[in-house]
């Protein structure tokens, strides 16, 4: 490993023993944190045998390459003769075998292992043997050197981001990594010789305490790492207690301490936690009846031994509206993410036994998982779970409507609030990914559930509502119309099939404007007014409508397979509708009601990369381009939007100095003018 400990790629799941006992902040690097290294002490994690590590997506693509060097190496060479004297020699691999020498820290743990001391005379012994070999033949020569690191680029981004939501690597075209290809190469407009537009990683590469964040950093974009959590600035307030002894960030897996965990007293807490996830996830995804959940949470707290509230699939509720609750405040006040971590490790101690208990609970219990992974990093694999979740619904038959029928009205309303959640969440999850949807809109019979709210549904019928208030429902509703939008767009502009098809320029155009002024209706026909139930819920202002409505204008209009020409007409709507984008976004984060998620985080960079690319793309002149437009304008809000989802994601620092580097390139155009 690198002496340069800051940027580790192994890290430890839980603090050492030192930093634990101290109170401290660990930063878990292995093999050794810093606080030990810097007191000069033996970390506890050198002799931590059952500790668990976590990888960068980066470095573990970097062994997979090494790997497949080797081989290939290996099989080059595998009957290989060596003249040696005037006799040849048949090279035994078993007996004479060249080991490339490791870097980072499996290098450097293997070093302090016992086995590699017991063998180390052996070493020894072997060394002048192996020193002839090595100057009769390639094979025994150490590997060169590697390659300087690649400078960064747009596509190298996207890749990373996109990767760490999920485990494979097939990225489809509604992802954006085509567009950010193309991006990358209409700034070579940028520089006088028209070669690649280049980023130089040591200018920018300070972060707000002025540590470095590139100084051998290949790929910083761990989005989904789970040591990030543990990287906020100073100014994030911080519990550093919470029941008790226990120590908030040193809680990252189940252990004595969670499993002997009761529910807090502080009850006023417990219910702020409640209530902002019925106001805000809840709004999203309608999984859970709010009358059952506090009826279960008053039971519990009335007698802690009741069994029906102490029921493992009632418990795990609990428990994960909690996580849900504590992790989506804290995606927009920024604020420390132990609290909800706490609360996740502890539901899950219920989760097999919860699962276990049906298959609509096992339904529920995926859906709360992926509703809390979409905000915390230390969240489970979303693009799998989603999938599980739409397969088990589908085995259910929960998209068919006989399955309905007979059915009580409050049973069926609240299985298609649970089925379209799924059907939302996989639309959600697989155009960001670019990946194919779980379920489709051809396989469903069902009508969404009703825009009511739970006290008008009876096992009878749906009363109406008494009052003119607004429904609380009527907001996902609307969502899954959106979402429905969305999938059109894959299927209808980005299918694989359309650059092969035989449609003409004046048909690709009628879908394009359709889907647009499908856009513009559900833009206008929001619910209005929307409840006002917490200020701090992003979804329940239409800045959140708005931005939604461009982000969608503005995937719908850059190059595609449907129209992979652009013309001047598109280019300006894109321009536009990605300047709104990042323009309604810094509205939200400036009202405090932005989510910095990694699902925005990725919205965000796919539309300043639209910005740039049609800023830069423009057949006119780039200097009177860059005077009567905004373009500077929006890709410095761009800027200040990246400079503060940094503070949460590492990967957004580099973004901010790669946008940063063309704004000025920009500045320097348009002052030449």
């Amino acid at each position: 490993m690198s002496s340069n400990h800051a940027t580790a790629t192994a890290e430890a799941r839980t603090s050492c023993h030192r930093c634990h006992k101290r109170k401290k902040r660990c930063d878990r690097a292995l093999p050794s944190c810093r606080n030990c290294r810097a007191a000069h002490v033996r970390c506890s994690f050198l002799d931590d045998d059952s500790q668990t590590a976590s990888y960068s997506v980066a470095y573990v693509r970097n062994l997979e390459r090494k790997l497949h060097d080797l081989e290939q190496r290996t099989a080059e060479h595998r009957h290989m003769d060596i003249s040696m004297g005037s006799g040849v020699v048949t090279m035994d691999r078993s007996s004479h075998s060249s080991t490339p020498r490791e870097s980072g820290p499996v290098a450097h743990m293997a070093g302090n292992s016992a086995e590699f001391q017991q063998n180390q005379g052996q070493q020894q012994q072997q060394h002048q043997q192996e020193q002839d070999l090595q100057q009769l033949h390639p094979l025994f020569q150490d590997p060169p050197p590697p390659p300087a690191a690649a400078r960064p680029c747009f596509v190298d981004e996207l890749k990373t981001l996109s990767f760490e939501a999920t485990a494979e690597r097939h990225l489809g075209s509604p992802s954006g990594i085509s567009f950010a290809r193309l991006t990358q190469f209409v700034l070579r407009r940028l520089t006088p010789d028209k070669a690649d537009f280049v980023f130089v990683r040591d200018h920018y590469g300070e972060n707000y305490n002025g540590a470095k964040l590139f100084e051998d950093f290949n790929s910083p974009s761990d989005l989904l790492d789970p040591s990030l959590f543990e990287r906020l600035n100073d100014s994030v307030s911080i519990e550093p207690l919470l029941f008790g002894d226990v120590v908030l960030a040193d809680i990252a897996d189940p252990n004595d301490a969670v499993a002997g965990l009761e529910l807090p007293g502080d009850q006023a807490h417990i219910a702020r936690l409640v209530e902002f996830y019925f106001a805000h996830s809840h709004t999203l995804y309608p999984i859970l009846h709010k009358g059952e959940l506090l009826q279960s949470l008053q039971r519990l707290r009335g007698d802690p031994h009741d069994p029906a509230a102490n029921s493992p699939s009632t418990l795990f509720r609990i428990w994960m509206v909690l996580a849900i609750g504590s992790t989506a405040y804290s995606s927009v006040s920024l604020s420390e993410e132990s609290e909800s971590r706490v609360y996740y490790n502890k539901a899950l101690q219920y989760l097999e036994q919860a699962v276990a208990s049906g298959d609509m609970a096992a339904l529920e219990a995926i859906m709360l998982q992926v509703s809390y992974s979409f905000f915390n990093q230390l969240g489970p694999n979303t693009w799998f779970l989603v999938g599980m979740a739409a397969r088990l619904a589908v085995g259910i038959g929960l998209h068919t409507s006989s399955t309905y029928a007979g059915m009580p009205v409050d049973m069926e309303q609240r299985r298609k609030r649970i089925f379209f959640s799924i059907y939302m969440m996989d639309r959600l999850v697989s155009n960001a990914l670019g990946r194919p949807f779980a379920l489709h809109d051809d396989d469903i019979d069902i009508t969404p559930f009703a825009a009511v709210d739970d006290e008008y549904i009876t096992p009878h019928g749906i009363r109406p509502p008494s009052s003119l208030q607004p429904c609380l429902m009527a907001v996902p509703l609307h969502i899954l119309r959106l979402r429905r939008i969305a999938g059109k767009i894959t299927r209808q502009v980005y299918s694989l099939s359309l650059a092969t098809s035989h449609l003409s320029t004046p048909e690709r155009e009628a879908i394009l404007h359709s889907l647009h002024q499908d856009l513009l209706t559900w833009r206008r026909e929001m619910p209005f007014p929307l409840p006002d139930v917490n200020d701090q819920v992003p979804h329940l202002s239409t800045a959140w409508f708005d931005f939604n409505y461009y982000t969608h204008v503005a995937l719908l209009y850059r190059p595609s397979p449907l129209l992979p020409t652009m013309d001047l007409d598109r280019v300006k709507t894109l321009e536009e509708a990605s300047s709104m984008s990042i323009r309604q976004a810094f509205s939200m984060h400036r009202q405090r009601r932005l989510a910095y998620n990694w699902l925005n985080l990725l919205a965000l960079f796919t539309s300043t990369l639209s910005r740039i690319y049609a800023t830069t793309v423009r057949p006119e002149s780039l200097v009177a381009t860059l005077k009567e437009t905004r373009a500077i304008e929006d890709l410095d809000l761009a800027i200040a939007l990246f400079d503060t989802l940094g503070v949460k994601f590492p990967a957004a620092n580099k973004i901010r100095g790669m946008v940063a580097e063309i704004v000025g390139r920009y500045k320097d155009l348009r002052a030449s003018g």
